[in-house]
């Protein structure tokens, strides 16, 4: 009967042994992994080699590798006097805003929301209701608040969330120049902005060309001898999205309040203003006090 094989120990030696190979080889293979990817990245394109490098220049000594969203976010780097973090930089965010600024304003046609403050039911009020309702999540929660007659009509703005952004509510800006986070301190910035204030900081022309405009432009009118606020400003839908006729001129606008009259909101074609009974009032290139189509500066 065979007796099974005795395992016998290693000796010291030999594992000493067996340790300085195994440390020599790890270490011939950690060098020339090392110099591999040396050769691999002196060899690229200056382009690449040069990534790490570019993104210290634009960022200057305070560059880190991880970056600080903080740091870059109110800037204004095409010195429009918004903050970038205020623009909407993707197709699809201007899309979502366009659809819900122009659906929110068509709908007021036909039931005005409570969410609107009455005190602020006028022509430049509606645009700035519009405007920041357009940025909020439409959750179930503001729809409640809206009442009936609003349906989700696109995806919620991605970029920009009225309730959690640097300037909160006070989006609108109210004087010329280039941002400066002093502007937040110094008033530059507020919840309100007349139609001088919409047309002058937060907008910028377009056309005065109706082919040319898109929904969610806005239409000015100078009308100097109503001394308190001569701008009158509409928006632009394009196509209605209730009630459709197949007409692409639709506009809606408030006709402004006074003492004696609170206005109400109107749904009309521009073709129909052309033939309005005050010339004044007609949305055509000949007409002096109709001072074009503008675009949002958040849409640039």
């Amino acid at each position: 009967m065979l007796e099974p094989l005795q395992m016998r120990a290693p000796s010291k030696r030999w594992l000493a042994l067996a340790s300085i190979i195994f440390v020599s080889t790890a270490s011939l293979a950690w060098s020339f992994t090392r110099l591999r990817r040396t050769e691999k990245f002196e060899g690229a394109p200056a382009s690449e080699k040069q990534k790490v490098v570019s993104r210290k220049q634009e960022t200057g000594n305070n560059y880190s590798p991880a970056g600080s969203a903080s740091e870059a976010k109110l800037i204004d780097s095409d010195n429009d006097g918004i903050p970038d973090v205020e623009e909407l930089r993707t197709y699809q965010d201007r899309d979502s805003f366009r659809r819900w600024f122009t659906a929110i304003a068509e709908t007021q046609f036909y039931q005005l929301s409570d969410q609107w403050n009455t005190e602020q039911r006028d022509c430049a009020g509606l645009a700035r209701f519009a405007i920041r309702e357009a940025l909020r999540r439409h959750d179930r929660t503001w729809f409640q608040k809206m009442g009936p007659g609003y349906e989700t009509v696109a995806a919620d703005v991605g970029e920009l969330n009225l309730d959690n952004n640097p300037l909160g509510e006070k989006i609108f800006r109210t004087d010329f120049g280039s941002f400066q986070e002093s502007d937040l301190r110094n008033g530059r910035f507020s919840e309100f902005a007349d139609g001088r204030s919409l047309r002058n900081f937060n907008s910028t022309f377009v056309t005065r060309d109706r082919r040319e405009a898109r929904p969610g432009d806005l239409l000015f009118f100078y009308q100097p001898w109503v001394q308190k606020f001569p701008y009158h400003v509409m928006i632009f839908l394009g196509s209605a999205r209730i009630a459709p006729n197949g007409a692409q001129d639709w506009v809606v606008y408030h006709t402004g309040s006074s003492p004696t009259d609170k206005g109400t909101v109107k749904k009309v074609e521009l073709s129909v203003l052309d033939h309005h009974p005050d010339p004044r009032w007609r949305p055509v290139e000949s007409n002096k006090n109709f001072l074009g189509f503008y675009r949002l500066k958040i849409l640039q």
